[in-house]
């Protein structure tokens, strides 16, 4: 892999952090954590995709041996494929392998996870807030009862968990937005339309003073500077498009038809089929397009812009993702 001369100090971060989707064997993954960590990422988020990819548990476990300071956790995991319970006990592990890195990212789950599982996504809202609550009670060493949504609990109770674990909501929909900003420890704001993205965090902000502690808001999405990353970026939208609220496809013009396309399209083939049906037109609304310097400053304008913490690359393969990760660390560091 490539790791030119660019560093920063041993222990120092950028407001960075990583998300690495687990598609090649778990060495290779660790490799591109170890990277990040060197240059001063902050934090390191895994792909929760099921059938997807590599696990995300087993993946995470061995960043967490090979790297030192890096936050380490799942981006995202959702309350339907496991127990609730079970991802509960996986964090608090990964927690004490860690020497207490851990954090949990959890959405409600999208098509690419579930649909293969045969998974419905019922009643997202509530399995997502009784999914935050659990996990609190359980790492604060309470006993739960929960007939739930989703999944319940009989006098569970788990042993070894820290108190505090950061617990981040990740969602495009003003619900779920606003449920972030009142149970949760952060918001992971993924692929937000432009023109939304004040609004999304000025609610966040607003519900997070209420409940009162830290709030971090994390801001991801793609960096397109070239052609091949312009179809990779629309590959990365076609799944999350059909997941999006009416309101969203309404401003980028997208039909229910271009939906059922588009869907059809990931069951026959998955994002790299689908990509042929999401109109290059609407990458820019989701992604920063243009050369690498052009990018840098835009993401540095918009994370002091709208006071967002953090940006969060994203990573669909490992190949070529060495590139990117030292390259948008350099962009920071210029800035």
């Amino acid at each position: 892999m490539t790791d030119r001369r660019f560093r920063v100090e041993r222990g120092a971060t950028l407001p960075l952090s990583v998300n690495l989707m687990p598609d090649a064997p778990v060495p290779d993954v660790v490799d591109l954590a170890c990277l990040a960590e060197r240059l001063g990422y902050r934090r390191c988020w895994v792909y929760d995709e099921g059938l997807v990819t590599r696990d995300v548990y087993v993946t995470l476990a061995a960043i967490a041996l090979a790297t030192d300071h890096i936050q380490l956790g799942p981006g995202i995991t959702n309350p339907y494929v496991r127990h609730p319970g079970v991802t509960a006990t996986a964090i608090a592990t990964l927690d004490e392998l860690s020497a207490g890195r851990a954090f949990v990212g959890i959405g409600a789950g999208g098509g690419l996870t579930l649909d293969p599982l045969g998974i419905s996504r019922d009643r997202p809202l509530t399995a997502v807030r009784e999914m935050v609550a659990a996990l609190r009670d359980l790492f604060d060493g309470t006993t739960v009862d929960l007939d739930g949504a989703v999944s319940s609990f009989r006098s569970a109770s788990l042993g070894f968990g820290r108190s505090g674990i950061e617990i981040i909501l990740a969602g495009r929909g003003p619900r779920m937005t606003s449920l972030g900003g009142e149970v949760a420890d952060g918001f992971y704001l993924s692929y937000v339309h432009r023109d939304l993205i004040g609004d999304h965090v000025a609610s966040l902000r607003a519900a997070a003073r209420r409940r009162g502690g830290p709030f971090v808001i994390v801001y991801s999405t793609m960096v397109v500077t070239s052609d091949s990353e312009m179809r990779e970026a629309r590959a990365a939208l076609s799944f999350r498009l059909v997941d999006s609220p009416r309101e969203v496809k309404a401003m980028i013009g997208m039909t229910e038809s271009d939906t059922a396309t588009i869907r059809e399209a990931l069951i026959r083939g998955g994002p790299t089929v689908a990509a042929e049906h999401v109109c290059e037109e609407w990458v820019p609304h989701f992604t920063v397009v243009g050369s690498a310097a052009e990018a840098g400053a835009e993401l540095r304008d918009l994370l002091s812009g709208h006071g967002i913490d953090e940006f969060q690359l994203p990573l669909s393969r490992v190949d070529g993702a060495d590139e990117l990760i030292q390259r948008t660390a350099e962009a920071f560091q210029s800035g």
